[in-house]
Formats: C-alpha cells, sequence, structure tokens
C-alpha cells in the first residue's frame, strides 16, 4: 500500500479506514510512506493504530521509503524504535 499527500487530520478517517481494511489476519501490510507530504499527530496516531491493529491479528505492520516530512517527524518524536524502523532512509 502506498499513501500519497498529506498524512494528517484532514484525512485520518479516511486513511484509517484504508488502512484497517488493507490488514489481514497472519499477514505482514507494507505501507510505502514516499509520497507523503506532511505528518501530523493524527497521522502518527493513524499509524500507531494499524501497527497495533496488525499485531492484534497476528500479522505485521511495515513502513517503508519515509519521505523527508515522515523522517523530520519520526526523529521528533523519537518513532523508529516504535515503528521498528532500525534505519530511517528517505526516500530519493
Amino acid at each position: 500500500m502506498r499513501i500519497e499527500g498529506e498524512l494528517s487530520i484532514y484525512r485520518a478517517a479516511e486513511l484509517k479506514a484504508e488502512l484497517l481494511a488493507a490488514i489481514k489476519p497472519k499477514a505482514t501490510l507494507e505501507v510505502d510512506l514516499s509520497g507523503v507530504t506532511e505528518l501530523d499527530s493524527a497521522g502518527v496516531q493513524v499509524l500507531m493504530l494499524a501497527k497495533r491493529a496488525a499485531r492484534d491479528l497476528g500479522g505485521e505492520l511495515k513502513l517503508s521509503a519515509h519521505s523527508p516530512a515522515v523522517v523530520e517527524v519520526f526523529e521528533l518524536l523519537d518513532l523508529a524504535a516504535h515503528f521498528g524502523d532500525a534505519l530511517l532512509v528517505p526516500s530519493a
């Protein structure tokens, strides 16, 4: 799954529904964040909810291709460990 544009309060409900619908029991969902132009606390909460939902179903949520906007917020909030990102590398 790829997220494009804002991952913010303005799209939180929409993206929450999309992410939760994409999570399947005992499966890994990879979310490409290279197209994210803005990330706020509502967007972070959606990602945290999706991670917990995947784990509750015996699966995993993996984030990949972090955009500069995502890297900035993850570094500011020290979220790399929470999401299991050993090394945050922004997309090209």
